[in-house]
This record gives structure tokens, sequence and C-alpha cells, in this order.
């Protein structure tokens, strides 16, 4: 089958060609090299996350070792790795296996149809260059963009907001160019977006303040991986990675199960690391000490304790307070405190989309999101010839993609060598019970709940958050399982 610039017809449509897109790229080109395949870009530009996020000091929250790719060695001295060299890896490894002339830039996805006559899906591709609408259509459609939108942020509706005369920014849209010298700075927020932020702005403002409504717990880890360093100047890239890589998987996964088995063990742990970085007890308390359970939220890793040296360092504090409105020069507090600004940043986090934001329907038929339960992790009930990429919560991002990439493929030969043209999960089991999806307390979850699909109680509607288990059940166990439909 053609694959030149007029073709609109694809085996396999892969949207986005972010972290997961490029992956998808791969393994379909390596596993599946006899099916036609295109990756949609509604932006100019590859690398999703990292090419569009710029405010100061954007970096990982994991590991390099398993935030890189599988088949490609994060060769990089960092471990937490800043965000210009995280984007430069994707775009690297994207060129590297020809899979940057395989991405059809410009191309927003605004509907995705099943046709069950025809046996494909028939998608709605805005132009955003020319604002044309193009029709494309494939027998697989795999959905690789992401979890949040790339237009807009999440700022909740401030009080007084409208009075402030200086500068309101949220860091998803954080200007080019923007010159913060010398400017007193407020950052709303205690997620990883706002520890990253507060040190990399103390280099040049005046002062910066974090505001948080509650704690976050914070963990202070190494920038560079020693043994993952020396371990490649002495056996080489590929067996260096192999190795660091299951060194930081095994022990992440120890310590998530430590966490949710011993939380208020785990907790003092974690607390104790604080102590020695903050010496003030009351400061601990008050600002370091979380009110839930080590990993009901993400926990925030800052690379060789930058937070804590900017708050040594004079211009830079943590105030734990709620606000009660925007003034004219910053922010008064329920405290009856005042924080004078200049640039208030809303580090506020995320606004979930599902889909890529894409209109999705069955034969016309609107599909009801909330309706529907998750199968492995990746794909839909009843919904036909659709996959998704969505990594851990508790773990790197691509650890979780690379297996749903691997999978996709064992489905598609699966397919194509017992002449299938349609699979479809099906939840006919009456003791599976419904489950919020992800068992997360963050904002950005709980405001997401009722407006995507859940997960079921057992296998395979289950999400486990297990590395492990899902390489061994994506990889091994049958494709052809009871659950899956084909026909």
């Amino acid at each position: 089958m053609s694959t030149d610039a007029s073709t609109k017809h694809f085996d396999v449509l892969i949207v986005g060609a972010g972290l997961s897109g490029i992956s998808a790229g791969f393994h379909l080109q390596r596993d599946c090299p006899d099916r036609s395949f295109a990756i949609l870009e509604a932006r100019e530009t590859l690398g999703g996350t990292w090419s569009l996020f710029k405010y100061p000091g954007i970096r990982s929250d994991s590991d390099m070792y398993t935030l890189g790719y599988s088949f490609r060695p994060w060769t990089n001295p960092k471990a937490i790795a800043d965000g210009p060299s995280i984007l430069a890896y994707v775009r690297d490894t994207a060129e590297a296996y020809g899979l940057d002339k395989k991405i059809r830039y410009q191309r927003r996805v605004e509907s995705v149809d099943w046709v069950s006559e025809a046996r494909h899906w028939a998608l709605e591709v805005r132009d955003t260059a020319t604002g044309a609408l193009e029709r494309y259509t494939c027998g697989f459609l795999f959905l690789c963009a992401g979890y949040y939108r790339y237009d807009k942020g999440y700022t909740p509706e401030f009080a007084g907001r409208e009075r402030f005369k200086g500068t309101v920014i949220h860091p998803q849209l954080w200007p080019e160019d923007f010159d913060y010298s010398g400017k007193k700075i407020v950052v709303i927020g205690s997620g990883a977006t706002a520890v990253t932020l507060v040190p990399a702005l103390a280099k040049k403002a005046a002062e910066v303040t974090m505001l948080q409504r509650s704690p976050t717990y914070v963990l202070s880890r190494p920038e560079e991986d020693r043994l993952a360093n020396t371990l490649r100047a002495h056996l080489g890239p590929e067996t260096a990675y192999a190795i660091t890589r299951w060194k930081n998987v095994l022990g992440g996964l120890a310590f998530y199960k430590m966490s949710r088995r011993f939380p208020v063990q785990t907790k003092q742990f974690l607390l104790s690391l604080v102590k020695r970085e903050v010496r003030d007890p009351a400061s601990v308390e008050a600002h370091f000490t979380p009110r839930y359970n080590p990993w009901d939220q993400r926990v925030c890793l800052v690379p060789d304790g930058d937070l804590f040296d900017a708050l040594k360092g004079g211009n830079a504090r943590v105030v734990t307070d709620t606000i009660e409105t925007f003034t004219e020069t910053g922010i008064a507090l329920s405290s009856g405190a005042h924080l004078d600004a200049d640039v208030i940043v809303t580090a506020t986090g995320l606004i979930v989309q599902f889909l890529g934001g894409a209109r999705a329907s069955v034969d016309g038929k609107p599909a009801d999101l909330s309706k529907l339960m998750v199968y492995k992790g990746m794909m839909c009930s009843d919904v036909p010839n659709m996959a998704f990429a969505v990594g851990y919560t508790n773990a790197s991002w691509t650890l979780k993609c690379d297996l749903t990439s691997e999978y996709v493929c064992r489905l598609l030969n699966h397919m194509k060598s017992h002449r299938y043209d349609v699979c479809v999960p099906r939840q006919n089991d009456p003791n599976i019970r419904e489950e919020p999806l992800i068992d997360f307390s963050s904002g950005y979850v709980q405001r997401a709940l009722d407006h995507v699909p859940h997960q079921g109680s057992e296998a395979p509607w289950k999400l486990y958050q297990n590395y492990i288990l899902d390489r061994f059940t994506l990889r091994h166990t049958r494709v052809d399982d009871g659950v899956m439909e084909f026909r």
C-alpha cells in the first residue's frame, strides 16, 4: 500500500508524536513491517510535553533510565534530565529510525468514527496551517496524544484576579524570553512544576515565594547516577543502560509497595530526609508534612536538593496558606498576611483530556467514555480496533507505553495470522465491579473521574500499576483470552 503524501488510508494511524508516539512508531516498524502507518501531530514539531513546556528549569520528575525507551539507551550523564536534553533524545530517536519521515505535522484530529460496514476508522483531521478539513481512514487507531490538554492548563477561579496589575502566567504557556530578573514572584502550587520553578526562578528573581495550600512529599535524589556512569565507562552504553534500568525499576517498585503497605513508616522516612535539609522542625511540620499518605499523590523529586538550596539562599521561601483574594500588588491570604508580587505563576495543574480531545463515535453514535471500562490499561470495552498509550502513575510514563506498543503489535500480528479484521474487548462478567480509573487524590485526577472510563475490580480490567506484572502479562499471556472478541 502506498504511503506517499497524498495517501489518506493507512493500516494504522498513530495520533501524537511525543514520547509514546515515537515508541509506537518504532515498534510498528520493527514488529509489523508490512503495515503502513503514519503519525498525525497537531503541533508544528515533535516531542509532546518536552517541546511544549518552556518554563525555567523544566526537567523530568522520573529518572531517564526508566523514562527512556527500552530500545534506545540514555547516555547523558544526568539521570534527572532537563527538558531540552529529553527533547533532543526524542528527536534523535525519531531521526535514527526514520520515524520523523512518518510524521504529518499540523494535523489535529477532531473526530474519530468506527464504521462497522467498512471495518475501519474514519477520522476528521484539521490542517491547522490552512484550516482545511481532511479525511483519513485506518484499520487500527493508536492514540498516543497524552492525557492532558496542550492548549490550556488548569487555573482555578481566584477572587480579585482582575485587580492584579502585574503578570499572571500558567507554566504551560510560559512566554518565550520572559524577563523576570529582579522581580518578586509568587508561585501558586506545590507539585512537581512548582518545586522545579522555585530554584530556577530564584537564580535571577529578587524574591520567590512558593504558596501552597498544603504540603507535598519532596524527595532529593542525585542528579547523576554514579553507578550508571561508571558502568557505561566500563561496559558500554547498552549493558549499563539495561542494568541501571532494572535497578531503578525494582527500586521504584519496592518503594511504592513499601509506601502502600507501611504508610506511617514511609512517611517518617521521607520526613527524616527532609529534616536533614531543613533544620527548623516547625518549618518541616508546617511546609513539608503532607496530610495524605505517600503515593496517594506523586512524590516530587528534586535533583541534588536544589529546592532546599534555594530556600537556604535567602531569596526563596515556602508559605502554607490559602488565598483570600488577589490585590493590585499581590495576594492577600486567609491568615491576614499579604504577599507582594510583580509576577504570579499559577502552577495549579493540568486539564485531563482523554483521546487527545477528539470526539469519538461508533457507527455515528457518540461514545460515552464514562460508561466504558479499560482493558489491559490500553483499550476500551465495546470500542473496536483502538488502543491508547498511557503511562504509570507510580513510575515512568514510558515503561508502560513501550509495553503497550509491543502488545498492540502482538495483537495486530495475531489478527493477521488468523485473518481477522476486527477486535473488540467485551465486559460480560457480572462479577466485575467498576472502580475509579486512577486511585490518586491529586486534583487533576479527581476533576477528571466523571468523564473518563473506569477500571474493573479484576484482570484484565484492573490496572495494577506494576511494570513487572504488566511485562509478563502483555508479553506472554494469550491474546485470545476469551475477553477480546475477534471477527
